[in-house]
């Protein structure tokens, strides 16, 4: 789990023009909110924000005009086009609070030989974690299977205190047999006509 150091600047103003107004300062607006309190509204520099969102579940330690904060990201908002950071909801959590989070899951392993098909039912699996320690992905073998095999959420391996918080028996991963695509009628007609 990484954890990343920002300073954050709290703001007044709200609204398009205020955000257009601090996203030309390469800062991103967001809000921090949890634990009962009122909404925060800050300013975070741009590009260690972005590197820093590089990390699934990354925890944030903020700086808040010399108060210190730790948070995750619960949403964050992109354009569309450039992909660049157009605003960020963040979490507070506390050090041994449990959070509830999505984390990636990875494959390792070949499956059997033969035309096999592996569909990721599942790309994330929702798992309950203590918010210093939140996995960045979860990873799972595939080695050897066949046609028919399905992985389910209380199959994969999870890190030590962490939970899923699923359906154990929800599908993950599942092995599919490839279907050969079968040539149109009017394909066959023609070949044997010539």
């Amino acid at each position: 789990m990484s954890d990343v150091k920002l300073a954050a600047e709290t703001r007044t103003e709200f609204g398009k023009g205020a955000a257009r107004r601090i996203r030309r300062e390469n800062k991103v607006p967001a809000v921090v909110y949890g634990h009962g309190v009122d909404p925060v509204h800050i300013a975070l520099p741009g590009h260690e924000l972005q590197l820093a969102l590089r990390t699934p579940n990354v925890l944030l330690t903020l700086d808040i005009e010399g108060k210190t904060e730790l948070a995750i990201p619960k949403a964050v908002q992109r354009d569309a086009i450039r992909g660049s950071l157009e605003h960020v909801d963040l979490l507070l959590v506390k050090r041994g609070e449990k959070v509830n989070v999505e984390v990636y899951v990875h494959t390792e392993g070949e499956l059997a030989p033969g035309a096999f098909l592996l569909e990721h039912v599942l790309s994330t699996l929702t798992v309950e974690a203590e918010a210093t320690h939140i996995p960045e992905s979860v990873t799972v073998s595939i080695q050897g299977l066949e046609a028919g095999a399905a992985i389910l959420a209380k199959d994969i391996p999870l890190p030590k205190g962490t939970t899923l918080a699923i359906d154990e028996d929800a599908v993950v991963l599942q092995v599919l047999a490839a279907q050969a695509e079968e040539a149109p009628a009017d394909a066959e007609a023609e070949t044997t006509e010539a």
